[in-house]
């Protein structure tokens, strides 16, 4: 299915849409605060051991401390002794976890106990796994790997791994043999997985791939033995760059963006790494919003909401928990029309299809649990489960699911390094006590200055110059954020559009509410 990928960029945020058939299918939001912390490397220091856990508490600098596991030691990693605090050790043990890519199985060696591997004040360098959620800390490892656009280097590992979805033999097996001989020149005693990417790409384009992330660990290295603790010493490239890096297939059609300065660094990127992609890069520059273009912005509207409508008339209910994501389906309007049976499996069949991608589109993940509606017949839900999967298999993300429960429930889980779409944008609402959401200050402030300036680029093209100011109307925290945090931005935005922008409080206006008034020019 012919894919498009959009990137938004403005002074406030960076956003991604990944579109496939049309259909908006991902959406990856970046802000001042970054992107994700998913991938950056630090050196930290263990605050506290937790035997009962297997766990230990990580200081890397973050406002908490990271979390990490024991099973997430007991492979290859580097620990900083308090008497060199820079020395790295080179007993490390090797890295079976990195097997987790191929479809290799090995045994796999009982975990030691935390205390015989960490204790308190040690200087440790650690990865981010998953990002800081709600009120949990990064997930941390110290089985460290940097990911390029075809290859993942496991500096601390000697093992040569092939992705999961690269399923020919004998592309397996080339693949293994490039690496392997790239490998044998530069560095001998480390380890490489190549991504799902790789598959069909020419020896070059590998050793060019393996030669950057040696490179890169060199600097990292280097970097490591200047820093202080807890200091960063690796981090991931920005959002642009990065989902070009990782969504760019074959399938991949158009990449369009809508900021000048972002398309050179892009283009610069893909001329470099991905020259077949470079005709393939558009930039935007029409008075229409790129997301408005392609209904992304609708579709990120309709996304935070819990009713999800199918096309039958059937509908979906989505209910994002602390513990799991429930998905409830229903028959709705949807009457059928042979019999009760049918009907069900019909309206099944077409959530099956469909939940897979708002998963993606969300961005849900953890543990999910989906209430299809009872069937009598069992090769009905046999089918179910195989539409489950088909519509699984373009999603990036790890997943996993068991069949129908005998309370005829399916069971699976995807895997989530990244706060969900609706815990970027919103937050929990005071007016109805955390029962529901409602969107930030900040992400309508940034509403407020994408419809002036789109409202402001409309008039220019249409030459009409009569309004004399903007008036922002908005709630109390809006308002505060707008004289305070983004002051500046507010500041720069009347420099960059010519004209003056005011502000005025509405009490009556909730949260997420907002009017853009015209003052024109006296005559």
């Amino acid at each position: 299915m012919a894919e498009e990928l959009l990137i938004n960029v403005s002074e406030f945020e960076t956003r991604v849409a990944l579109l496939a058939g049309g259909a908006t299918q991902e959406i990856h939001l970046a802000r001042s605060s970054g992107y994700s912390l998913t991938g950056n490397i630090y050196v930290g220091r263990v605050e506290r051991i937790i035997p009962g856990m297997q766990a230990a508490f990580v200081n890397v600098g973050l406002r908490r401390p990271g979390f990490l596991h024991a099973r997430d030691i007991e492979g290859s990693r580097i620990i900083l002794p308090e008497e060199t605090a820079k020395t790295r050790d080179d007993s490390a043990l090797r890295d079976d976890s990195a097997l987790r890519d191929t479809p290799a199985l090995r045994d796999i060696p009982a975990l030691r106990d935390i205390r015989e591997l960490l204790h308190d004040g040690q200087e440790i360098m650690v990865q981010v796994l998953k990002d800081p959620m709600a009120n949990k800390g990064a997930r941390l490892t110290t089985q460290l790997a940097v990911a390029s656009r075809y290859v993942v280097l496991m500096p601390n590992n000697d093992h040569i791994g092939i992705s999961q979805r690269i399923d020919e033999i004998d592309e397996r097996e080339r693949l293994r043999c490039v690496i392997e001989s790239v490998r044998a020149v530069l560095c001998p005693n480390k380890g490489f997985i190549a991504r799902t990417a790789a598959e069909g790409v020419g020896q070059e384009i590998i050793d060019t791939d393996v030669r950057v992330l040696v490179r890169i660990w060199d600097k990292i290295l280097a970097k490591q033995r200047d820093a202080g603790c807890p200091e960063i010493v690796y981090e991931e490239i920005p959002l642009h760059i990065r989902v070009v890096r990782d969504l760019a297939g074959p399938s991949l059609e158009r990449i369009y963006i809508d900021h000048e300065e972002t398309f050179t660094r892009v283009r610069s990127y893909v001329e470099d790494f991905l020259p077949e992609f470079t005709e393939r890069l558009v930039y935007y520059d029409d008075a229409r919003a790129l997301f408005d273009r392609f209904g992304v912005e609708d579709e990120i509207d309709r996304a935070l909401e819990k009713k999800v409508s199918l096309k039958s008339g059937g509908y979906l209910v989505i209910e994002q928990t602390e513990a799991m994501i429930t998905i409830d389906v229903n028959t709705g309007a949807f009457l059928g029309v042979n019999s009760l049976e049918e009907t069900v499996f019909r309206t099944n069949l077409e959530a099956a299809q469909a939940i897979p991608r708002q998963l993606r589109l969300r961005n849900l993940g953890g543990i999910i649990v989906i209430d299809f509606i009872d069937m009598e017949q069992e090769e009905h839900q046999r089918q179910i489960m195989r539409a489950l999967e088909k519509a699984c298999q373009s999603d990036g993300a790890k997943i996993r699911m068991d069949g129908f429960s005998s309370l005829g429930l399916v069971q699976m889980s995807r895997k989530r390094t990244r706060e969900s779409l609706g815990q970027q944008i919103c937050e929990p609402c005071d007016h109805c006590r955390g029962l529901g959401l409602v969107k930030t200050p900040q992400s309508t402030c940034i509403e407020v200055f994408r419809a002036i300036l789109q409202d402001d680029k409309r008039r220019c093209e249409r030459k009409d110059i009569d309004a004399a100011e903007y008036v922002i109307r908005a709630a109390d925290p809006v308002v505060d954020r707008l004289l305070d945090e983004d002051a500046h931005h507010l500041a720069e935005l009347a420099e960059q559009i010519g004209r003056d922008v005011s502000i005025q409080v509405e009490p009556s206006y909730g949260p997420g509410q907002f009017d853009i008034v015209l003052v024109l020019k006296p005559s």
